[in-house]
């Protein structure tokens, strides 16, 4: 009797752990941390990671890890539904109903809803029915799941896209700037980037923190990363607001704040080590050259700069250090492709292909009748 009633223990709590699991995965509008959840990617995890080891190319590690969120999310109502006929399987047997293959077969057929087995008095037809409610409730979570899912994707990916066509590709900070310059509207930085760019962190930090696989839901385009787009559009505003002679801009420096609040956020959810109040003198991984270099590269295509170039350095190191760190971390994590001052410089960064360099040039300057 003892051992039948801690069987029927562990079966319940199986079960109401998964009905928890699921609630706060799918349900629950904000960050929580699943372990249940967070145990299926890890596995899945482990097991892309050693195909990304043996690629030869960024292109094949591209292939493996698109199948990566996908295969981990279809896999998680699996794993919930094989718990549940466990937790099921074990209150059966703990109600008389024997031997286990017997327990089972009723848990399976009151999950699925077949009905060929069912109970064998109230008690146990109640449990069976209250099974059938558990797997349908669990499919119905899913079937909501995934819409809500891509759509948050489609409104990221919209954003992503569209750097890709104002920063080139691969997306960097300094071709933006000049792209902009070039079209003699460097003013339309702000509509067209800075507030349009501080709604999607907001949109972003809700989506990949309640929603936490669409973090590793690449870019239909391989060269293509909601975190390497992040990077250009917060290192064009760093440069803009350090770097650049003109008025001061709040919509940038306001794009800036809710960036590494939002990249913060997602790196707190993922529980990636960083600094979340760091020093404006704190070192980051943009060095001086790489400054310089970009800085001059500006110059050379019209763009007015600061004539103080160490107040200018440190004016873009104190912006640049609030979201230095968790960029290239989160950068690591979805192994985002190459890009300058982010992906470039993160533990598993993807070589760069012939003709572009790891520093903030990937290509000639911007002249007129090249936009």
């Amino acid at each position: 009797m003892v051992i039948r009633v801690a069987v029927f223990g562990a079966g319940f709590a199986t079960v109401a752990a998964v009905c928890l699991s699921a609630v706060a995965t799918v349900v629950v509008p904000r960050g929580v941390p699943v372990r249940l959840t967070r145990s299926v990617f890890a596995v899945f995890g482990r097991i892309f990671s050693l195909r990304t080891r043996i690629a030869r190319t960024y292109e094949a590690r591209d292939r493996a890890m698109a199948l990566y969120a996908p295969l981990s999310l279809v896999s998680l109502p699996l794993v919930w539904l094989a718990l549940v006929l466990g937790g099921y399987a074990a209150m059966f047997w703990a109600l008389g109903i024997g031997p286990w293959r017997q327990a089972l077969v009723i848990s399976g057929s009151s999950l699925l809803t077949l009905g060929f087995a069912t109970g064998v008095d109230l008690v146990t037809t109640f449990l069976a029915f209250s099974e059938a409610a558990v797997g349908l409730i669990l499919v119905a979570l899913l079937i909501t799941y995934l819409p809500s899912m891509y759509s948050a994707f489609s409104r990221r990916e919209l954003l992503v896209t569209t750097n890709s066509i104002q920063a080139g590709a691969p997306p960097s900070a300094v071709e933006m700037l000049e792209r902009f310059h070039v079209l003699s509207h460097l003013d339309f930085l702000e509509s067209e980037v800075w507030r349009p760019w501080a709604g999607w962190f907001a949109d972003v930090e809700e989506s990949h923190t309640s929603l936490s696989a669409l973090a590793f839901f690449r870019s239909p385009d391989p060269e293509r990363s909601w975190v390497t787009a992040a990077g250009v559009v917060l290192d064009a505003a760093s440069i803009y607001s350090s770097a650049i002679d003109m008025d001061r801009s709040p919509p940038a420096e306001l794009c800036i704040r809710s960036g590494f609040l939002c990249l913060g956020n997602i790196a707190d959810f993922f529980r990636l080590d960083h600094d979340p109040d760091p020093d404006p003198g704190d070192p980051i991984s943009v060095s001086r050259g790489e400054f310089d270099q970009a800085c001059d590269r500006l110059a050379k295509a019209g763009v007015p700069m600061v004539a103080d170039r160490d107040k200018a350095w440190a004016a873009f190191s104190g912006w640049r250090v609030n979201y230095d760190s968790v960029l290239i971390r989160l950068a690591a994590l979805t192994v985002a492709p190459y890009a300058p001052w982010s992906s470039d410089r993160s533990p598993v960064a993807p070589a760069a292909k012939p003709g572009r360099s790891a520093t903030m040039r990937p290509g000639p300057a911007v002249k007129r009748g090249q936009i």
